[in-house]
């Protein structure tokens, strides 16, 4: 039986709301088990995992069950996803790389709330195979991992968002594979390169420092913690935050976004650094509408929503940092402590100083 208890953060959002929330969620939930952005949006697999995870935080085990499905459905047989679907039909081919690796993340943690271990053998081989899929496109210098793979080959290209992402989906796989006794040693050394990449190495990833997502994903991600992550939310705290409404998704651009708001919360969690934590998930609820869905963002220049959408991984990004803030399901700890701390050398880095570039 789902569990009794809902997130819940005493004067911010009740058991009731989180709740409706997740109903919210479900509500857009298509046949085939796929959870788009809104009802006739389309759905990507990684916000459609991130949907997932909310859904499950709240107890809403069936729906969770049949999206982890859908993924399993929608997997190609070279272990990649299509980025983007639309009512069962695929409307981008090409494979990103972070929504392939994603399902691991997923997976752990229906795991981990629900100890349905069954559940989590049948979805083992799908996680093996994207894992698989997504470490054939670590091609970088120092470990970084090609962001998109079409028909032509990868990308060429790496995002610190996505590594961060990836970094954090590799350890939960890994997690996977001990519980599967099926060890997987060579993703150890995927993730060790990787995260050393993230750490040491900005120089290996596109220049994407305008987005918010680029400052704090390294620490959501697990790569970065500690004094250096503290040091790192310190660099860009202002030019992010906006007082009393969230963070801003583009640092130069008046627009603030729940979701990156909500991730950031989550990254400030697993720091330990609950106050300022509690205080932007407060701060976020003016973009909540009375069915419990949630804005997009809000352009405080002229206090307009902006995209005029409710999107379903907004939603779920507020419910997973309420679960995290009120330490509610077994989850909750998913981005904070779950994973034992990455290792990491200690010796100079004797890595070349400049990535090759065409």
């Amino acid at each position: 039986m789902p569990p009794a208890d809902l997130p819940e953060i005493p004067g911010v959002l009740s058991a009731r709301q989180a709740l409706a929330t997740a109903e919210a969620i479900a509500a857009t939930q298509e046949p085939d088990g796929a959870l788009p952005w809104f009802t006739g949006g389309h759905t990507d697999p990684w916000d459609h995992l991130e949907n997932a995870m909310a859904l499950t935080a709240a107890g809403l085990w069936e729906q969770a069950r049949a999206a982890y499905l859908w993924s399993a459905k929608t997997q190609r047989a070279d272990g990649s996803w299509p980025t983007q679907f639309r009512a069962g039909v695929i409307e981008n081919h090409d494979s990103d790389t972070n929504f392939c690796a994603y399902l691991a993340t997923g997976v752990l943690h229906y795991l981990t709330s629900t100890g349905d271990t069954e559940f989590a053998n049948e979805m083992w081989p799908v996680v093996r195979a994207g894992i698989d899929f997504v470490l054939r496109a670590q091609l970088g210098h120092f470990g970084e991992i090609h962001w998109s793979v079409g028909a032509s080959g990868t990308s060429g290209e790496a995002l610190l968002t996505g590594c961060s992402s990836i970094f954090h989906s590799l350890r939960c796989a890994l997690a996977l594979a001990a519980h599967a006794r099926d060890p997987q040693p060579e993703w150890e050394v995927a993730a060790l390169r990787l995260g050393h990449a993230l750490r040491a190495h900005p120089e290996a990833f596109l220049d994407k420092d305008r987005y918010s997502m680029d400052w704090y994903y390294p620490i959501l991600g697990g790569a970065i913690r500690g004094p250096d992550g503290y040091d790192r939310i310190a660099s860009r705290w202002d030019d992010f935050v906006v007082a009393d409404l969230g963070i801003r998704c583009v640092s130069d651009q008046p627009w603030v976004t729940g979701a990156e708001t909500c991730e950031l919360v989550l990254a400030l969690d697993a720091l330990g650094d609950h106050r300022r934590a509690l205080a932007l998930f407060t701060n976020m609820q003016h973009l909540r509408e009375t069915d419990g869905s949630y804005w997009t963002g809000l352009v405080f220049a002229d206090g307009k929503r902006w995209p005029e959408e409710r999107t379903t991984w907004t939603a779920a990004a507020m419910l997973l940092a309420a679960d995290a803030l009120s330490r509610t399901t077994p989850a909750n700890n998913i981005f904070r402590d779950l994973l034992p701390p990455p290792t990491r050398t200690t010796r100079a880095c004797d890595c070349a100083a400049t990535v090759p570039r065409p």
